[in-house]
C-alpha cells in the first residue's frame, strides 16, 4: 500500500466510522422517514441526510480538491481526478426497522465516477450493528479488522450460497421475483438480506460464494466492489459488460462466470 493509498484510506475508514456512530445513535433515537425517492417504497431518512452531511464535511476539509458522489446529495466534481463515492447509509429499510444489516458505504476513486470504468483506489465499509468495519486499497488487499479477506474457493453453482437484492421500482422487481424463482432449485440456498455494500463484504469476506443484483448505484457497490476484487474476486456485469444498472455479478471468478451463463438464459 503506497503512502497516498493509505492516506485516503485513513480518510475513508474514519469518516465511515464516525458517520456510522453518528447513524447509530439517531436509530437509538428514534427514526424519522423523511421522504421517497425512486418509489413509495424507496425512502430516505433524516439520518440518511445527517450521515452524508458529515462525511461530505469531512471530505471537504480533508481533501478539498476531490469531487464528490453521493446518494442523498448529488454530485460535485473536483480538479484532482478523484472522487469519493459515498451511500450514507446503504440498507435503509433494515436501518428504519431496526434490523443489523445496513452499512455506511465510502470509497474513492481515479477517473469519472462510472463503475465500468473507474479505478477504485480505497473504501470502507462500516457496520456499527454488526460490530463490523471492512476496508481495501488498490493492491493491499481486504481486511475485516486486521483479518485478511479472500473469496471462497470455486464450487458448482449447486452448491453455491448466493446473495441478491432486489430493486424499488415494481417492474424491475417483478423481474427479478421471476429470475429468482427459477435460479433457487439451481443453487444451494438465495439469500436476500437487504444491502449491496454488506452482501458485497461478505462475498468478500467468504461468507457468500456469489452476489448479484439488478438496479445498484454506483454508492451501491463502490466500496464493496473494491473489497471484492481485492479478496481475490471478480465483480462484472452481464456478459462480459461491466457492473452497472443493468446486473452486478460478484464472487470467485469461476462461480460469476457460471452465474453469469445462467442469468443470461432465465432472461435477467
Amino acid at each position: 500500500m503506497s503512502a497516498g493509498t493509505a492516506e485516503l484510506l485513513r480518510i475513508a475508514r474514519e469518516a465511515a466510522v464516525e458517520a456510522g456512530e453518528l447513524a447509530a445513535r439517531l436509530r437509538r433515537e428514534g427514526v424519522t422517514v423523511e421522504g421517497t425517492k425512486s418509489s413509495p417504497i424507496d425512502i430516505v431518512t433524516a439520518a440518511d441526510k445527517a450521515a452524508e452531511d458529515l462525511i461530505r464535511g469531512r471530505l471537504a476539509a480533508a481533501r478539498p480538491d476531490d469531487g464528490f458522489l453521493g446518494e442523498e446529495s448529488g454530485a460535485e466534481v473536483g480538479s484532482s481526478g478523484l472522487t469519493w463515492v459515498v451511500d450514507p447509509i446503504d440498507g435503509t429499510v433494515n436501518y428504519l426497522y431496526d434490523l443489523p444489516n445496513w452499512s455506511v458505504s465510502i470509497a474513492v476513486v481515479e477517473g469519472e465516477p462510472d463503475p465500468v470504468t473507474w479505478r477504485a483506489l480505497a473504501g470502507a465499509v462500516a457496520a456499527p450493528a454488526l460490530g463490523e468495519l471492512f476496508t481495501a486499497t488498490a493492491g493491499g488487499g481486504a481486511h475485516l479488522g486486521d483479518r485478511e479477506l479472500h473469496v471462497r474457493g470455486p464450487v458448482p453453482l449447486n452448491r453455491a450460497l448466493v446473495s441478491t437484492g432486489y430493486h424499488y421500482t415494481q417492474e424491475v422487481r417483478g423481474n427479478q421475483a421471476r429470475v429468482a424463482g427459477q435460479l433457487i432449485p439451481l443453487v444451494r440456498d438465495l439469500r436476500r438480506t437487504g444491502g449491496a455494500a454488506i452482501d458485497l463484504a461478505s462475498v468478500a469476506a467468504g461468507r457468500l460464494d456469489a452476489f448479484f443484483e439488478q438496479g445498484l448505484n454506483p454508492w451501491d457497490q463502490a466500496a464493496g466492489g473494491l473489497l471484492v476484487t481485492e479478496a481475490g474476486g471478480l465483480i462484472t456485469g452481464l456478459a462480459g459488460e461491466g457492473p452497472a444498472f443493468r446486473m452486478v455479478i460478484a464472487g470467485a471468478p469461476l462461480v460469476v462466470h457460471e452465474l453469469d451463463d445462467l442469468l443470461q438464459r432465465l432472461g435477467a
